[in-house]
């Protein structure tokens, strides 16, 4: 990691130059806690995914395929999942399995669809009605789905060839923990790369004493735009979730992090979680031997691209989520 930009995106206080030019001349920038009323919460970012989409433009529905389907969880219910597959595939692929984000209270499957296309084609060439930790094993029911090869040969997968799982934000979170459920249940085959993108990864209530000083930015960027202090207590509320529990804060797994796959990660420096998101690749990286890549966006927060997709530290990011899964497919574990 470049101890330079490593400091430049703990620096207290620091806004990126293009987007501190961006807030001086544009409309204030509203955060994710604007309004309790969840419905309306859910409108907003939806918009906003939606405007993302559409500003970015999309591979030609030509080339992606795309397809819904319903899925039955351990607690007999169901859940839709979207399967993207690229209309010039000859033969199985690797798979990736993307958990959206949203705070485990927002969001739907049309949150990470821009990410899931770009990738599809480069490989060619919620609470508050569902409670902790109910979204943490619909998540893993999908990944085990998944997992079993005849649905994945089902939409021309090849488990052996890449099995990556990735989410952003609150699905981070879920990748993170689905990880160690799945290797400590010894699946096979093996999930071969996380992405895991502005995740939230050790609840403050968790923090183990020898690292309390590394974790700052929770108090540092409280008051930062789009997640802050506020926004944060609103999900978490929601949600109902255990913050010293393994499901809401994989780092403290009991079984450790031995034997977890290569990792990719985003991180924010004006993100409240992007202490959590450094001290964890510390540890998988340097007391565990695990492969890490890390992406840093000094002075941005939580979740930028979708705020402001014409910015050119978004452009980088769409950039670097592409890198980062050839990255991931090129240093699969198994």
């Amino acid at each position: 990691m470049n101890a330079d930009l490593l400091a430049r995106t703990q620096q207290p206080g620091f806004v990126d130059p293009e987007l501190a030019e961006i807030l001086r001349s544009g409309p204030p920038v509203g955060s994710l806690d604007a309004t309790t009323n969840i419905p309306e919460l859910r409108k907003l970012l939806r918009e906003r995914k939606l405007a993302v989409n559409a500003a970015a433009g999309n591979p030609s529905s030509s080339l992606v395929e795309e397809t819904d389907t319903n899925i039955r969880t351990r607690d007999n219910d169901e859940i839709r999942v979207r399967i993207y597959r690229s209309s010039r595939s000859t033969g199985l692929g690797p798979v990736m399995v993307m958990l959206h984000g949203g705070g485990w209270v927002l969001g739907d499957l049309d949150n990470e669809a821009l990410l899931c296309r770009k990738w599809v084609d480069y490989l060619a060439a919620l609470a508050p009605e569902h409670v902790f930790p109910t979204a943490v094993y619909d998540s893993y029911d999908a990944v085990l789905w998944i997992q079993t090869a005849k649905n994945a040969v089902s939409f021309g997968g090849d488990l052996t060839k890449g099995f990556v799982v990735a989410g952003v934000s609150a699905g981070a979170n879920m990748t993170a923990t689905l990880s160690h459920l799945y290797r400590d249940e010894g699946h096979a085959p093996p999930i071969t790369g996380l992405y895991l993108s502005i995740p939230s990864l050790l609840a403050p209530e968790a923090v183990p004493d020898r690292y309390k000083e590394s974790y700052r930015s929770r108090d540092e960027n409280k008051d930062a735009p789009v997640l802050n202090e506020r926004a944060l207590k609103l999900f978490r509320n929601l949600y109902q979730d255990d913050p010293r529990s393994p499901l809401m804060s994989p780092f403290v797994f009991e079984t450790g992090h031995e034997n977890l796959p290569p990792t990719y990660f985003q991180v924010g420096g004006m993100d409240p979680l992007r202490d959590e998101a450094l001290i964890y690749e510390r540890v998988l990286r340097e007391e565990h031997g695990i492969a890490t890549r890390v992406d840093l966006y000094p002075g941005l927060p939580h979740g930028f691209w979708s705020w402001w997709p014409n910015a050119e530290f978004s452009k980088k990011h769409a950039r670097d989520s592409i890198e980062g899964l050839r990255w991931l497919l090129s240093n699969r574990a198994g």
